[in-house]
Formats: structure tokens, C-alpha cells, sequence
């Protein structure tokens, strides 16, 4: 008996949930294309720090990581559980007068704080916190946009773990940066008696790299696709 792996669309018996949209404004587009290679670049920037001393290197690497995450998820994803706003019927009344363009603007950059950029920079604040490893520090940003915008729903996490939700970029990220680290300890053992070989830097290299194609394969190649295992007789 030999079992292999696919990946293919949703069945359409049990409909899976849809996978991330981006939010539909043109900074979104445009800088969640920049992100990887912005990530990439701090991290090959301060390599060589890395390698000579991991620890305060990867210590000093958390802000600019921060940062970039905060600005990706506040830019680019939609907040846990967001709705949008119903049009009003056709000749239906408004019970207020409309706010002046002041108004307006401070309720939007209001709205905009609460659902975005304060969840998401206490989420990475949070993480920061908890993973005093740096090695799981660095995993738990890489993996922030994707709690960020799934939240607590048991329902699709039991889809996340059993590898049945939609492939999208968030999610791509999410598993390139595992199997990306998984990856990068192979080199570890080996007798090739090179210093960049010294934990934890090929790990968090994997980590960085594996983010960065996992990214860009499920936003552009895998979209919306599923892994499904097929067992077969010989």
C-alpha cells in the first residue's frame, strides 16, 4: 500500500472556508508584493552579525521584523471576524445628520487604529512576550498574520491542523516558515565545519526564506487549493 499527495480544489460536498482576501485598496496590492523582499533584506543586512554572535544579532533583528509584520497586517489583511457595512435602501431616511469631513476623518483613522493596528501590535507585542526564545520568538511573528486574521474559530483551526483550509498567501507564509526551519537544521550535523553552520542561524535562515516563498506560492501558484492524501492499492 503506497499513499501520495496531491493538491487539489475543495470538494464540493463540504465547502472549506474561502481563502484570505487582501483588503481591496491599492496600498494593500502593492506592498504586500514588497514584503517578502523587504524581510529578506533586513535579515541578509544583519547576517553576518548572525553569525558572529546569534544572540544579540537576532535580538536587535525582532524590531525591524516587528514592524514590517505590523505594517503588513494593518495594510494588507482584513481584521478577525470583519464585516462590511450594508448599503442603506433606496429611499430609506437617515435618523442623523451626516459629520463634516472632520468627523469623518478622525472616525475613520479611529476605526482604523481599533480593528488594525492596535490588534495587531498587541498581538506581536504579546508574542514577543511569551517566546523569550528567539527562535520561537521569530516563528511567532512569522506566524501573527495568520492568527490575526483567523482569530479563535475552532472550527477553522480544526481545518488549518488537518491541512483542509484553502492555500492563500497568509497561510502559505504560515507553513513555509515551518517547513522552512525544519529544512534549514539539516545542515547543522554535517562535518562541513563552516561557522554559519552553528544553531541557530541555518534555522532562522530556513525560517526567513521559507516565509518569503511560502508567501508568494500560496498567493500566486496555490490559491484556493487544498492538499488532499489519496490512498491507493498497488
Amino acid at each position: 500500500m503506497s499513499s501520495t499527495t496531491t493538491i487539489t480544489k475543495p470538494p464540493t460536498s463540504q465547502p472549506a472556508s474561502s481563502p484570505v482576501e487582501l483588503l481591496n485598496i491599492e496600498s494593500a496590492r502593492w506592498y504586500t508584493r514588497l514584503h517578502p523582499g523587504l524581510v529578506l533584506a533586513v535579515y541578509a543586512i544583519q547576517f553576518q552579525a548572525i553569525v558572529a554572535d546569534p544572540v544579540s544579532a537576532l535580538l536587535r533583528g525582532l524590531l525591524p521584523l516587528c514592524i514590517l509584520q505590523i505594517a503588513y497586517v494593518a495594510i494588507c489583511l482584513p481584521p478577525t471576524g470583519a464585516t462590511s457595512t450594508p448599503a442603506p435602501k433606496p429611499g430609506s431616511r437617515r435618523s442623523k445628520q451626516p459629520p463634516s469631513a472632520l468627523g469623518r476623518t478622525l472616525s475613520l483613522a479611529g476605526s482604523v487604529a481599533n480593528r488594525t493596528i492596535v490588534p495587531a501590535f498587541l498581538s506581536l507585542v504579546l508574542a514577543v512576550i511569551a517566546g523569550a526564545p528567539l527562535l520561537f520568538t521569530t516563528l511567532v511573528l512569522f506566524g501573527a498574520p495568520f492568527i490575526y486574521v483567523h482569530g479563535v474559530d475552532s472550527g477553522r483551526w480544526r481545518e488549518i491542523v488537518s491541512l483542509l483550509h484553502p492555500m492563500d498567501e497568509v497561510y502559505g507564509a504560515a507553513l513555509g516558515t515551518l517547513l522552512g526551519a525544519w529544512v534549514g537544521a539539516i545542515p547543522i550535523p554535517l562535518d562541513w565545519d563552516r561557522e554559519w553552520q552553528k544553531w541557530p542561524v541555518t534555522i532562522v535562515t530556513g525560517a526567513y526564506i521559507g516565509f518569503a516563498a511560502g508567501k508568494l506560492a500560496g498567493g500566486m501558484l496555490f490559491r484556493g487549493k487544498v492538499v488532499k492524501f489519496d490512498k491507493q492499492l498497488d
